[in-house]
């Protein structure tokens, strides 16, 4: 199969454009001027760019692929400005979808920081209990660190006035000790649980739904921790997810980065058929070990060195203790296991470091171990990560909301290299971007405005948040592919169109390198192309 488009400006790598691309058996085969790929086209399809520019398909180096399929089709709360209005939406969205909700209710995209100012209250069990009594309903804040659940959540989950805790999570109590409904961490995973899961053709129905949002975005590649984790069976979740390129549905390139809680988990994996697996010409792979060490920062559970500025007392919630983070990612080391952990906070992020190091052979990160977020850090840890050499899996997007709190929560001198994206590139530190969808949308345009900018999508503050840490485009894009591309080891052969570089690319439907960069959130995919396979294209 050949495929050529010409009459493009395709980019190659900073300050290099071609005019045209040969695709041939699903990679690149030449990329030159339009009079000399179209002289080695031959029989090929031929696509007439209209002068678009085409740039590699995105890579998001970290999200929750089967979740946003998921958050697709449950009750979105996003817009709700108080507690009140969340009630009245889920009442109404049961009314509506009966079938969907008859044995529960679970939603994660409510955010109290959007709340009206006199109403920033968090939901309780109270609240719940007026949309379902019989059924549990959880309903997760938009980062899934924390979690309202109503009082037949709570039965389901074993907890009561006489067994109100959980290892690695807060269970928020009312003042006789009975649980009031707020759960963080552990405690809010496990609520999610106790909502009956769909169907496994339910399931497959989801991850198509989310497939085909992700590549209308332009995205080629998702980095997705949905096994072992969103679902927690992590066989399961291999069948589901590898079902899709069975039966020939998959859209886009999924490599799992896989949730293992235990080390009796981890070693479960490790000795499992699908460790390490590659499947369909490197369509769907099985990779890294995905932890988690602490929360988030709208929930004030990620782990600070020094307290909540606007939460005194509070250090945040540390998910997994020092010594058994350190078990697991020695264990993980010793397989030729890669980790990728969650940290946000600079204690998580400080800890984590110290974890990986030990578990170096050689003194090198030769297993490519990153740090998924971290936003929280100082000149002193960024230095630390540029020494040891482990990578940082950046979500931009994060900004359009934790630049209003920022400050408030940490105070100025952190906020000033809070998500430093231009330092880690001036100083040479390997910086992925992605999404963590759908904690925020895994639309990669929207990601790239906030990086080049460092304003939320209202154009606020003007000028950027600490303006010092933009960057430029060609910056963006390249964390975006072929920094992604070698958190998963495939920048050989992933995230750049160039000869024998895999045929996954993006036309775009205005020039991205020299649209306002306010303009860049608006930019959308003309056409997604995945192995040579046109698997999007917008309708005339």
């Amino acid at each position: 199969m050949k495929k050529v488009l010409y009459n493009g400006k395709i980019y190659v790598e900073r300050d290099v454009f071609e005019q045209a691309v040969l695709i041939e058996d699903g990679k690149i085969a030449a990329v030159g001027t339009d009079e000399d790929i179209l002289a080695k086209a031959g029989d090929a399809e031929r696509i007439d760019c209209g002068g678009r520019t085409v740039i590699p398909g995105f890579n998001d180096s970290h999200m929750h692929l089967y979740y946003v399929g998921e958050a697709m089709m449950n009750v979105d709360l996003s817009t709700c400005r108080s507690v009140e209005e969340i009630v009245e939406k889920c009442i109404e969205f049961r009314k509506q979808n009966p079938e969907w909700t008859k044995a529960g209710l679970f939603s994660q995209t409510w955010n109290q920081d959007n709340f009206d100012p006199d109403k920033r209250r968090l939901p309780n069990r109270h609240d719940l209990d007026k949309i379902a009594t019989d059924v549990p309903v959880v309903l997760a804040r938009v980062c899934g660190h924390t979690a309202a659940a109503n009082t037949k959540a709570l039965e389901l989950m074993g907890l009561s006035k006489e067994n109100n805790k959980i290892e690695g999570g807060d269970v928020i109590l009312e003042e006789d000790g009975t649980p009031n409904g707020y759960l963080a961490e552990t405690a809010a995973t496990a609520a999610r649980m106790v909502v009956p899961s769909p169907s496994f053709e339910q399931k497959q129905e989801i991850l198509v739904k989310a497939m085909e949002y992700a590549v209308s975005l332009g995205l080629t590649t998702v980095q997705s921790n949905d096994m072992g984790t969103i679902i927690k069976d992590r066989m399961e979740a291999h069948e589901l997810i590898k079902s899709m390129y069975e039966e020939g549905k998959g859209l886009l390139r999924h490599h799992c980065q896989v949730g293992c809680p235990t080390m009796d988990d981890l070693k479960s994996y490790v000795e499992s058929p699908e460790f390490l697996e590659e499947s369909y010409d490197g369509w769907f792979t099985v990779g890294p070990l995905k932890m988690f060490k602490d929360g988030s920062i709208g929930g004030r559970t990620a782990t600070v060195r020094n307290e909540y500025a606007d939460d005194p007392g509070n250090y945040g919630v540390e998910v997994i203790d020092d010594a058994k983070q350190q078990e697991m990612v020695s264990f993980a080391a010793e397989h030729g296991l890669q980790v990728v952990t969650h940290v946000i906070g600079d204690d998580a992020i400080e800890k984590t470091i110290d974890a990986y190091e030990k578990s170096f052979k050689n003194g090198t990160n030769d297993l490519r171990h990153s740090l998924i977020h971290c936003q929280v850090t100082d000149m002193p840890l960024l230095e630390r990560i540029k020494k040891t050499g482990v990578l940082i899996a950046y979500q931009p997007i994060f900004l359009q909301t934790d630049l209003h709190v920022a400050e408030s929560r940490f105070g100025k001198d952190l906020a000033r290299t809070f998500l430093a994206m231009k330092t880690a590139a001036d100083m040479d530190i390997r910086a992925s971007y992605g999404s963590d969808s759908p904690v925020e949308d895994c639309n990669p345009f929207t990601g790239v405005y906030c990086a080049v900018t460092r304003m939320d999508q209202t154009g606020v503050p003007a000028g950027g948040f600490y303006p010092e840490e933009c960057v430029d485009v060609p910056t963006a894009i390249d964390a975006y592919t072929t920094e992604s591309a070698y958190m998963e080891f495939k920048e050989d052969v992933k995230g750049r169109i160039k000869p024998g570089y895999l045929a996954d690319m993006v036309v775009l439907d205005r020039d991205i390198f020299t649209v306002d960069p306010v303009e860049i959130k608006d930019i959308r995919p003309v056409m997604t192309i995945v192995g040579g396979k046109t698997v999007y294209q917008k309708e005339a």
